[in-house]
């Protein structure tokens, strides 16, 4: 099979890299991709944010086209089969019509299935059903050696947890069973409320944690002072009563936005706003499910918002324990940092992650964007400084400059990955840049 050289990125837009890709139309000529010089990576939308997704050592294989509905079985066990290039949202768009849902998703429908087994994806209802690998009744997969098998967690729960929320380094992804959510309708029942402080905010997202099944919180990353951590909770349930159909109409971004935009003064601006735009008593409605999960998917293209530079994203999870004093580190070092970040999401997370490297444990979990300017890198490794000191870890999917002792002091199953992965692929022919920066696979 011909490869073709691309310069790709994350959806960061930083880094950046060039590499040769193949784009195979069916599972069966996966396989020829395995040939090729050099390392390989399976590579889905690209919607990691760093550097998960490049490989400028070698090659991607491009799962877009292997996008095919296999299986759906819609009785006591709901099971849907699917490619790994499938969108989470064709997902829904096909299952939520006829009373289901993907029980788990991330923050946009864009992401693929295979991607989101690699990096064990939670959502907005971590507490109540977990993360995305929970949920996966078995995994296809293309091994080194050209074999193709077929994982489950009770007959090989070493390689299915390696491979969920491994990075794409045990293999390539063809195909999952996903076990499905019913639902009464088409959309959630929701409220949102004003949270002054970091401290009422927390106090909130615990409560949510038992009072309902989806919560989350846009924060203001540049409230200072007694406001330092003031946002928007959002808590929600499954409604029975639905809303009516209409599809959504993506508004575009057509340029990348000059810098001056992200001005400090400006983004205070519009999240001063933001929070001002909820009613000082809250308000309740029913809002479609697809609105609710993947509220930034109506802007195509907005990371473009941060201009020809790019971004990085930073999320980190911090314990429990450590949480308020944790968490109120991270956002003072922002706001003293110099970049301007009006898209902050904090969230709660339950139960440790099965997968060896699954991002999730008991705590809470803040994601920043980060402008790409000259002090961002520093402001990066202040950040996790931070999040060691407290005991917390750094999501894969989101990064972009976490060095590799840090990696391996938040990981405690690291090693645990490494042997596995290395009996999967003695050779080491799955890589990336993100494994080469972070040691992944050892040294």
């Amino acid at each position: 099979m011909r490869s073709k050289s691309l310069a790709l990125s994350g959806w960061g837009r930083f880094p950046q890299a060039k590499t040769a890709a193949f784009r195979p139309e069916r599972m069966s000529e996966v396989a020829a991709c395995l040939k090729s010089d050099g390392a390989i990576l399976a590579r889905g939308a690209g919607r990691s944010y760093g550097d998960q997704a490049l490989n400028s050592a070698g090659a991607v294989v491009l799962t877009e086209r292997l996008d095919r509905f296999l299986g759906l079985e819609t009785g006591d066990a709901p099971l849907l089969t699917v490619e790994a290039g499938v969108s989470l949202g064709a997902i829904q768009r096909l299952l939520i019509p006829r009373g289901f849902m993907l029980p788990v998703t991330p923050g946009t429908g864009f992401a693929t299935v295979g991607g989101a087994i690699a990096n064990d994806v939670h959502g907005k209802n971590h507490d109540a059903d977990g993360s995305f690998g929970a949920h996966v009744a078995w995994i296809d997969l293309l091994t080194a050696a050209g074999d193709v098998r077929h994982l489950t967690p009770d007959a090989t729960p070493r390689e299915f947890w390696a491979t969920v929320g491994g990075a794409g380094l045990t293999g390539i992804i063809l195909a999952a069973g996903l076990r499905l959510l019913k639902i009464p309708s088409n959309a959630v029942s929701l409220r949102e409320e004003r949270m002054p402080d970091l401290a009422a905010f927390l106090n909130g997202l615990r409560a949510a944690r038992t009072s309902a099944r989806f919560s989350v919180g846009w924060i203001d990353a540049l409230a200072t002072g007694d406001r330092i951590g003031r946002g928007i909770l959002e808590t929600a349930d499954l409604s029975p009563e639905g809303v009516a159909a209409k599809p959504r109409k993506a508004k575009a971004i057509p340029l990348n936005l000059p810098k001056f935009c992200l001005s400090r003064t400006n983004v205070k601006l519009f999240n001063a706003a933001y929070y001002h735009r909820i009613p000082r008593r809250g308000r309740q409605g029913v809002r479609a499910i697809e609105e609710f999960l993947y509220p930034l998917d109506a802007l195509a293209q907005w990371n473009r918002l941060y201009g020809k530079p790019g971004f990085s994203q930073f999320q980190a999870v911090i314990p429990d324990a450590a949480a308020e004093t944790g968490l109120r580190a991270l956002l003072n070092a922002v706001s003293q940092g110099g970049t301007a970040s009006f898209l902050a999401v904090l969230k709660t997370l339950g139960a440790e992650g099965q997968g060896l490297l699954s991002f999730p444990q008991p705590g809470f979990t803040l994601a920043l964007d980060l402008p790409r300017r000259a002090e961002t890198g520093a402001l990066l490794e202040r950040l996790e400084a931070i999040t060691l000191d407290h005991g917390g870890r750094i999501y894969l999917a989101k990064d972009s400059a976490l060095s590799a002792a840090g990696f391996a002091r938040m990981y405690p199953r690291l090693a645990e990955f490494q042997q596995i992965a290395a009996e999967m692929d003695p050779e080491g022919k799955f890589a990336s840049d993100q494994s080469r920066r972070l040691a992944l696979r050892g040294a």
